[in-house]
């Protein structure tokens, strides 16, 4: 028999989404851009968590990655579309 939170909810569900917030977190952990309290608080949530310590190897690996895949930087065309197009995303986004 399965055992199940209060509200309903299966307990890895409820996992999920404790760690949905570390794992956005992950990202700026990677490039310190965190500041020492939350770096602290991400590095003891990984400790103890096999799913999230899987994502942050993951995310390393592919960030390792790219970076030695990329020496060469885009045409000045192309990166002035990809700007044209990501401010049009964050207008979209900001008028949701």
């Amino acid at each position: 028999m399965s055992e199940h939170h209060p509200d309903g909810k299966h307990p890895r569900e409820l996992t999920e989404l404790e760690c949905a917030d570390y794992l956005e977190q992950i990202v700026y952990f990677i490039d310190n851009e965190l500041a020492e309290a939350d770096c602290e608080v991400v590095r003891h949530h990984l400790d103890s968590c096999n799913p999230c310590l899987e994502k942050y190897d993951l995310q390393r690996t592919v960030k390792s990655v790219v970076a030695r895949s990329c020496s060469e930087a885009a045409p000045q065309e192309l990166r002035d579309r990809v700007l044209v197009r990501l401010r049009e995303v964050q207008v979209r986004i900001s008028e949701s």
